[in-house]
């Protein structure tokens, strides 16, 4: 019996132990992210880089949505010298916004710009966009992916970290589970959870507990209500890496290039993706989720309230 509450007790102790690693890390690594009239989620990665002076350094990455920077992208046309013309696609830089807390409570903020290295739309794409912060060494220990062949059940427990409404929710934490696996919308393939998501949590990842980690297992991107959210699972993140040639961004085991070469990587390049059939026609889709970042956050209100009017939401 004494053998019992022992184990109990140390049971306990080690949940308390991840619950408050676990929540710290994941808030150190989430950040807003403000792009025109745009503010969306993303999380830190952290790679050892080789930088220009031949040494290794500790470079920040963030993954996020797409449409979250796509106020950013730019197109102008350029004139060869033989007269030819040709397109030229080109990005302003993001303004990422790092929140600090101490002690459970705000102690302030900081900004820095981030340039966008990889790009694919949400129309015709993935909806995932690769950023690198401008400074080096902002922090030491990025997110961890979840790599396991095997796909996290329905009912699994779930936590969000991004921006609910921007960055006056920033780093806030919501629970949930998984409630449907391979849901098909516009074509795509996502997961479906009910972490509680609000506009701004867009491009904020989803994590699982393993062991004494929470590990990344995918995105959010579109919902209705705070608690019927897509997630881009992290298999199709996955995927999108390996077409990209930047499967390092997932897979700290994949040697990684030089500061140099990926700051030359082509943005768009590397798009092989074939749509899913749906039943249900693109109009009659569009009409039930939204984009979850702060520039919708009106529509997900009047539509939040119609549902409520009509009662179709208590």
């Amino acid at each position: 019996m004494r053998m019992f509450l022992v184990l109990i007790i140390m049971v306990g102790l080690c949940s308390n132990v991840f619950a408050d690693n676990a929540i710290e890390h994941l808030q150190n690594t989430s950040v807003t992210i403000k792009s025109g009239n745009s503010e969306g989620s993303g999380n830190i990665i952290v790679r050892e880089i080789i930088v220009n002076n031949g040494k290794k350094e500790k470079i920040n990455f963030i993954l996020t949505a797409g449409h979250v920077v796509d106020d950013l992208r730019k197109v102008r046309e350029i004139v060869d010298t033989d007269g030819t013309s040709k397109k030229i696609v080109e990005f302003n830089d993001a303004s990422i916004i790092k929140e600090f807390r101490q002690d459970g409570r705000r102690v302030g903020e900081t900004k820095l710009d981030a340039k966008v290295l990889k790009f694919s739309d949400s129309n015709d794409g993935e909806d995932l966009a690769l950023l690198i912060i401008l400074m080096h060494e902002f922090i030491n220990e990025g997110i961890e992916f979840y790599l396991d062949d095997d796909i996290p059940s329905v009912g699994t427990e779930f936590f969000h970290c991004g921006s609910l409404l921007g960055q006056m929710g920033a780093n806030s934490l919501t629970t949930g589970i998984m409630s449907q696996i391979g849901r098909v919308y516009k074509g795509n393939i996502y997961d479906q959870t009910t972490v509680t998501a609000f506009p701004g949590s867009s491009g904020g990842g989803v994590f699982i507990k393993t062991n004494d980690k929470a590990k990344y297992v995918g995105m959010i991107v579109r919902g209705s209500g705070e608690t019927f959210n897509l997630m881009t699972p992290v298999r199709r993140i996955v995927k999108w890496t390996k077409n990209n040639n930047i499967e390092w961004v997932v897979n700290p085991k994949i040697p990684t290039p030089t500061l140099d070469q990926i700051l030359k990587m082509p943005i768009e390049a590397g798009y092989n993706h074939q749509k899913t059939s749906s039943k249900k026609t693109e109009k009659e889709e569009e009409e039930k989720l939204i984009f979850m970042d702060e520039e919708h956050k009106q529509e997900w209100k009047q539509r939040l309230q119609t549902q409520l009017n009509q009662g179709e939401v208590k």
